[in-house]
């Protein structure tokens, strides 16, 4: 006689299963019965930890400090973490902040006073709330000084007093550049030009004793050898350039001024942030790994070799070396092995503490860029997001040297404590502009 399969019915099936989880869970506890499934299980289902979106652009500017961003794409660390990463070199700085607040690239190599003003919406750029997860490099960064000033001006900034008074009396003010108004490479020449008595002038230039420009940074040392300025702040390698050019030496670097102090940020828009989280941490794992790699000594030479391409920074390899190696030819006859050369992982490198912010808008304040006191901690908890970051190293089991609230020393003596009256901080100074 014909054998014939017993149909059991969806219902009943349900039922069977339901009793065997019951009599299981008893047996052996929910934990035991569920503790083997992988990680991400939900329900039927896998909860994915794939980025949102995978297809990635991120800009740069021709600088040194952009290393990690080209690290993480040539050595295939975006991929490993599920970017498909290109990278595209901007013209400008203002370039840059308009190409991530349309759209055209979604996530950057950025100045670290950048995402804080366009947040705030100063400087002339439409508000664009900005988020600023990851510090790229710390220090790395010069003031340059064209050749005729040796001798006459070295580190301090006090013999430029007399000489930017006479050229001013005399109806052809001395000119120095920076890269971006709101910027790192505007403060660190702001605050040494100041230490030194001469006024930078307000936000708009009001109550100047020089002429203060702005200029891409691949461009400063052609605008230099036509005689267009009498110095500059920039980052690498356009310091190390101009001595190489015989028109310039490098009177004081960043370091010299703050040292550790933050430089440049990997940034995004907050609306991609919001809507792509672990797009996000995605990109910050892959910048670790870069970072970690390019604080070996023993790959600075491979990293100039592969940064030095015309591509990205387009300037001879060696050029670029000497300064990531901490040896440092200023050009006026002083020659120095500088410890605090740019680090990229080291010393708690990457933390975005919110400390630095509140130091930026102190002095987006001195320079009259705000009416009135800004929001400090608001603004600082906007923008230095300390949140992603943590979770995203915690993802990966790296462990970081978490917040610091420390105070920070400068060149001149003057010290900051984010802890303490922030706005009787930015009204201390001698020289400045504070309006409202």
């Amino acid at each position: 006689m014909k054998q014939t399969t017993p149909i059991v019915s969806k219902p009943a099936l349900a039922l069977d299963r339901r009793r065997f989880l019951s009599t299981t869970a008893k047996g052996f506890g929910l934990a035991a019965l569920f503790g083997g499934l992988p990680k991400g299980w939900v329900g039927s289902a896998f909860a994915s930890d794939a980025p949102e979106t995978t297809d990635l652009k991120f800009g740069i500017i021709a600088l040194t400090d952009c290393s990690s961003i080209i690290i993480a794409h040539e050595k295939g660390l975006f991929k490993k973490y599920g970017i498909n990463s290109t990278v595209s070199k901007g013209a400008s700085w203002a370039a840059i902040r308009d190409s991530l607040s349309n759209g055209d690239i979604q996530a950057t190599h950025m100045l670290l006073g950048m995402p804080i003003a366009s947040t705030m919406g100063l400087g002339g750029a439409p508000k664009k709330p900005m988020i600023a997860p990851w510090l790229l490099n710390r220090n790395g960064q010069a003031i340059t000084l064209k050749k005729e000033l040796a001798g006459k001006v070295a580190d301090d900034p006090k013999p430029l007093k007399a000489l930017a008074d006479a050229a001013k009396a005399g109806g052809t003010p001395m000119t120095f550049a920076m890269t971006f108004p709101p910027g790192t490479h505007a403060m660190w020449l702001r605050s040494w030009l100041a230490a030194g008595g001469v006024h930078p002038g307000d936000a708009s230039g009001g109550g100047a004793d020089i002429s203060l420009i702005t200029i891409p940074p691949p461009q400063m040392v052609a605008n230099m050898k036509v005689g267009k300025m009498d110095g500059y702040c920039v980052g690498e390698p356009w310091n190390a350039r101009a001595i190489a050019d015989d028109i310039g030496f490098t009177a004081i670097t960043t370091q010299g001024i703050w040292k550790d102090h933050p430089e440049k940020v990997c940034a995004f828009t907050a609306e991609f942030a919001e809507k792509n989280p672990k797009t996000v941490k995605a990109v910050l794992k892959a910048l670790h790994e870069a970072s970690v790699w390019l604080d070996k000594m023993e790959n600075r030479e491979e990293q100039a070799n592969i940064v030095s391409a015309a591509t990205y920074i387009n300037c001879p390899p060696e050029t670029i070396l000497g300064r990531l190696q901490g040896k440092y030819i200023m050009g006026d006859g002083r020659k120095l092995k500088d410890p605090n050369y740019m680090i990229f992982s080291d010393r708690n490198c990457n933390y975005p503490q919110a400390k630095y912010c509140k130091w930026w808008l102190t002095q987006l304040r001195r320079w009259g860029f705000t009416e009135g006191a800004p929001d400090y901690e608001g603004v600082a908890k906007q923008v230095m997001r300390a949140d992603i970051y943590e979770e995203a190293m915690k993802e990966i089991g790296y462990k970081h040297g978490g917040l610091s609230d420390a105070p920070e020393t400068f060149f001149d003596g003057v010290k900051f404590d984010p802890k303490a009256d922030l706005e009787k901080y930015a009204a201390s100074f001698a020289v400045k502009s504070l309006k409202g």
